[in-house]
């Protein structure tokens, strides 16, 4: 009898883990799960996992995908829900401590409450930290099952308030629905609420100090300023310039008192007031993996939707987890990929020019759109 059709283990507020998540965590004769995350050559560990759970998505952001779109995998190239909850799993005894659900964009995955209440019931067994990245769509529907899943914490993505923009930037409509989502989801009480928006040159930057104030200034939700990326495909350096973080806080000092918080994770955090004014509830967030890399602290790690390890998402490096896994690997098969994979991380991204001119060498279907890594 195939693993994954034994009876289910029952675990905590009615979630169930599967037979062969179970195993992986090792629940029975295995031992504890590791108390740090996974080191790489250089020390560094990982205790980050984040999962794309579909390529799919309802935008088509123009710095995500390429113009003409990507070719959608056939169901069966995809993980099922119990592969996914079994390399979850896996990963939390490996010493994975906080994951992130992404898509493309997670809500369009059919059933995704059931899957993050799976996963939710990792907590029982070391995970700390349940969050998910979103352009908030979908969002107001599934709030309470998010919540009562376990998510503690929500990314939602938005670069512009201004619906003929949103438009241009997606290609589909959507901006009041999304700036309703956010501020739904900023009173519906998870641990913490972020904005996402991509600071693109001669395309939003006229807008960074509205999307702080539209957010940060009455409610508590961290508004995040992201470097825009080269990817496979998106329009790196045609039209939509990337914005440096030194610039970013340029404009955004202009108006507002930004008071160092210090780095947290990847992103440079500030405590922000109007001049002179009181101090808002919300913060101020950079990201500046291009101009100042976090490399050095890195802890984090990624499986694609179909299945692939990868240790970084500016390198084109991953490992084939899915096959093996079908064709019978154990957990300890399974483990020693991850760690071989790990290995191979470097100490640090490429500079800009050089991803670029890796991605066009890279054989057809090779190198990835940030839709097909995951957000």
């Amino acid at each position: 009898m195939d693993a994954l059709s034994l009876p289910i283990i029952a675990a905590p507020k009615a979630a169930r883990l599967d037979t062969a998540a179970a195993a992986a965590l090792g629940l029975a004769q295995r031992g504890p799960a590791r108390a740090q995350g996974m080191l790489d050559s250089f020390g560094r560990a990982h205790s980050y996992l984040r999962i794309s759970v579909t390529e799919r998505c309802n935008l088509r952001c123009t710095y995500c995908m390429p113009a003409e779109g990507v070719p959608l995998r056939a169901r069966d190239h995809l993980l099922t829900f119990e592969e996914i909850e079994r390399l979850a799993a896996l990963f939390v005894r490996l010493g994975v401590r906080k994951i992130r659900l992404t898509g493309g964009e997670p809500l369009v995955r059919r059933d995704i409450d059931a899957l993050v209440a799976r996963i939710g019931a990792l907590k029982a067994h070391g995970l700390k930290r349940l969050a998910m990245t979103s352009n908030a769509l979908l969002l107001e529907e599934h709030l309470e099952a998010l919540r009562t899943a376990g998510v503690d914490a929500l990314n939602l993505s938005l670069d512009t308030l201004r619906p003929e923009r949103f438009r241009a930037i997606t290609l589909r409509d959507g901006c009041e629905e999304t700036v309703r989502a956010i501020r739904s989801a900023a009173t519906a009480g998870f641990a913490r609420v972020k904005v996402n928006a991509v600071a693109m040159k001669g395309v939003n930057d006229d807008e960074l100090i509205d999307l702080a104030r539209a957010f940060a200034r009455e409610l508590p939700i961290e508004v995040r300023y992201i470097e825009y990326m080269p990817f496979e495909g998106n329009t790196w350096g045609e039209g939509q310039g990337m914005l440096a973080a030194a610039e970013i806080r340029a404009l955004l000092e202009r108006e507002l008192d930004l008071g160092p918080l210090g780095l947290d994770e990847t992103a440079q955090l500030y405590q922000v007031a109007d001049r002179g004014g009181k101090r808002w509830p919300g913060r101020i967030g950079i990201i500046a993996a291009m101009t100042e890399p976090f490399c050095g602290t890195c802890n984090r790690t990624r499986l694609t939707a179909d299945g692939h390890f990868r240790w970084c998402l500016l390198d084109e490096g991953e490992l084939d987890l899915r096959g093996p896994m079908r064709a019978g690997a154990s957990d300890d098969d399974l483990v020693a990929l991850i760690e071989q994979g790990l290995q191979m991380k470097r100490a640090g991204h490429a500079p800009a020019a050089e991803l670029i001119a890796l991605q066009k060498a890279a054989a057809p279907g090779h190198a990835r759109s940030m839709i097909r890594i995951g957000g």
